[in-house]
């Protein structure tokens, strides 16, 4: 169930959006409820009719049958092939949208292809925004995500306004790509904290202290962070069964060890971070939220 929330008034625009998985379902369902026309695609037809008959707004056949009359379309798919077959390959957004609509992608991809297809959007007089999030599943559900965009301003500047019915912050950070390459900063910063944080756990409890109350007391101090407060108490409980799946992580880590390389940046505790996460995999975790790192150390 889609929580309720309080949205700015903004002119309702004619809307499709085009992949509903774990968080694009929930935003779907956010731009219906903020009173906007919502048009909506999903490689799996049963997921958009179930989709349809709990939330309203209309099935497609086809991202560019979606994408006819859209004033902005909106992808959230799985990686960079998809996001290419979604938007440029013969059945793609592009194939349909009107001269002057925007695409705005919050898929994880690299910063190439959101460069490439901004650039084919523009041969073909539309606009594309790179857009990826932060916040997980449950920031989808509840409207809180942080958007990371790039693209040119005065397009941002548009689209912004129904961005924000699922987000609490929406920012232009510079240039085609730009978007994409926060969101490898966020990624970095989060695989991180979380084996920083499994270490400290796995030792409090192999130390024998309890580690809920230190939860308690160390999240209102300088090693605080949102990892900590809402990830610590179920890694000390050993649940992982919910969050941002290790597969996925897996994923944004390649982009992030790619794109290192080729800005010569070096990324040497994610790069081994992410054969921490490959362990996981091997223990049949891969659909684990990305906390499930401790496992390796018990």
């Amino acid at each position: 169930m889609i929580p309720a929330k309080t949205y700015d008034p903004s002119p309702a625009q004619r809307i499709a959006y085009i992949g509903l998985g774990t968080m694009g379902a929930p935003m779907a369902a956010h731009l219906i409820r903020a009173g906007h026309t919502v048009t909506v695609y999903n490689r799996t037809r049963a997921k958009a009719d179930a989709f349809v008959a709990e939330h309203g707004g209309m099935v497609a056949d086809t991202p560019a049958q979606a994408a006819q009359g859209a004033h902005i379309v909106i992808t959230c798919v799985g990686n960079d092939d998809d996001l290419r077959q979604v938007c440029a390959g013969p059945q793609g957004a592009f194939q349909s949208m009107a001269s002057g609509a925007v695409l705005v992608d919050h898929t994880t991809t690299s910063a190439q292809v959101a460069q490439e297809l901004a650039q084919a959007a523009s041969q073909r007089g539309l606009a594309f925004i790179d857009a990826p999030v932060s916040g997980g599943n449950l920031g989808a559900i509840n409207g809180v995500l942080t958007v990371m965009c790039g693209g040119d301003q005065d397009v941002f500047d548009q689209v912004k306004p129904v961005l924000m019915a699922y987000s609490r912050a929406v920012t232009h950070l510079g240039a085609s790509g730009s978007g994409q390459l926060a969101k490898m900063v966020n990624q970095i910063s989060v695989a991180g904290l979380l084996q920083g944080l499994a270490e400290a756990l796995a030792f409090g409890q192999k130390a024998g202290l309890d580690m809920h109350q230190v939860l308690q007391v160390i999240s209102q101090g300088a090693a605080s962070s949102w990892q900590m407060q809402n990830r610590g108490p179920t890694m000390v409980d050993d649940q992982f069964d919910f969050g941002f799946a290790v597969d996925w992580m897996r994923k944004d880590l390649g982009l992030c060890i790619d794109e290192a390389k080729r800005v010569g940046a070096r990324l040497p505790a994610t790069a081994l971070i992410d054969q921490f996460y490959a362990d996981v995999q091997a223990q049949g975790g891969g659909r684990w939220d990305t906390s499930s790192l401790i496992r390796r150390l018990r």
